[in-house]
């Protein structure tokens, strides 16, 4: 396998692309990859499918909203002001769940591997909830672990990427020139393409919109945590190595890395910002399996081949779905709760996150 030397000089655009790409050991740009090949991540319009109505998202035991409930305050939108004082930043509600089964407890929070500071409030930067939660746990369990995270971006791009120009190679003449069309603009990030394999192509096509909608790494959900973990004596781990979480895109065919990159190059990039916009937005909402429906829609939509897609998925989320939670549930003991903050998209849906922990026995509820 050719590999890229260290001294491989790449242009500022590109750097920043692709930093952000492996900013999180590749679970961000996973997120936007089921997003486009069906991401972390395929982008996807939001519709309610399966079998299980979605879970309504809010604080487990919160009360009813009243008969007549009294009307919000004014807002007085030249000053950032309401009629009773300044206005207060919210925390967002985000995915979060609490499995039980006896005394054994283990929190589920489904993050967003980028985002803004507004996400993140100074005085309250997650939910009473989340904090309380997080407070009580020995364990915080990430995708990755923060010291595995640091060798992840050496590793993609040794295994994504080329002396040679090989993205070429690895394309047919009409997918070649849909990737010229769409980097038009960008001569020199279409230039280092060229050096990618797909499956690297398809999550920094994916990268390259992201950026442009303004989402940072810096205010990724995971790196927020840990700003929040204090615990003297707390640990943080990951649920896989980064070995597994690269083998799991350099394991794929090249037919499925052509279908990864053929799904990210459906739509344009106003329509894949918009889509990043969407995720964003559902996941403030907080609830998982609508999210997991809206991506599997928008999924099914792209797919250029269902077989290739439907292999891509099971490889890049199912497969890891079923690995987080065998680990999840090895670190998880009676009396000492386990705290795990994973990607929004692998919570929800029948092969997801919270019905495999149902399957094992768990009491899955909102928290």
């Amino acid at each position: 396998m050719s590999v890229v030397p260290d001294s491989y000089d790449k242009p500022r655009a590109f750097r920043a692309a692709f930093s952000q790409a492996t900013a999180f050991g590749l679970s961000f740009v996973l997120s936007v990859v089921i997003f486009a090949a069906g991401t972390a991540v395929s982008p996807a319009s939001f519709a309610v499918i399966g079998s299980r109505t979605p879970q309504a998202a809010g604080d487990a035991g919160s009360a009813a909203a009243p008969a007549n409930p009294a009307p919000p305050p004014r807002v007085d939108r030249s000053t950032g002001t309401t009629a009773t004082g300044p206005v207060r930043v919210q925390a967002p509600r985000m995915p979060f769940y609490v499995a039980t089964k006896g005394a054994t407890t283990i929190y589920v929070l489904g993050t967003l591997h980028v985002g803004f500071a507004s996400d993140y409030p100074p005085e309250q930067p997650f939910r009473k909830s989340i904090l309380a939660a997080l407070d009580a746990s020995p364990t915080l369990a990430l995708e990755i672990s923060p010291d595995e995270l640091l060798l992840s971006q050496d590793d993609v791009n040794r295994y994504g990427m080329c002396r040679s120009e090989c993205l070429i190679d690895y394309l047919p003449d009409s997918m070649w020139k849909k990737v010229e069309t769409r980097m038009r603009s960008n001569p020199e990030a279409l230039k280092e393409l060229r050096h990618t394999r797909p499956w690297l192509a398809s999550m920094l096509i994916e990268t390259y919109d992201t950026l442009k909608a303004g989402f940072q790494s810096e205010y990724g959900t995971e790196a927020q945590l840990q700003n929040v973990y204090l615990r003297a004596r707390g640990k943080i781990v990951g649920l896989e190595t980064l070995n597994e979480q690269i083998s799991t895109f350099t394991r794929l065919s090249s037919a499925q890395q052509r279908e990864m990159l053929a799904q990210d190059l459906v739509q344009t990039p106003a329509e894949n910002i918009a889509d990043v916009k969407e995720l964003h937005r559902l996941w403030r909402i907080g609830d998982a399996d609508a999210l997991k429906a809206w991506d599997d829609a928008k999924s099914s939509k792209l797919a250029r081949s269902k077989e290739l897609a439907a292999q891509v998925d099971n490889r890049v989320v199912y497969e890891r779905n079923r690995r987080f939670v065998a680990r999840m549930v090895g670190l998880a003991a009676p009396d000492k709760p386990v705290f795990v903050a994973i990607g929004a998209l692998h919570l929800g849906g029948l092969k997801g996150v919270l019905e495999l922990l149902r399957k094992r026995g768990f009491v899955v509820e909102g928290g």
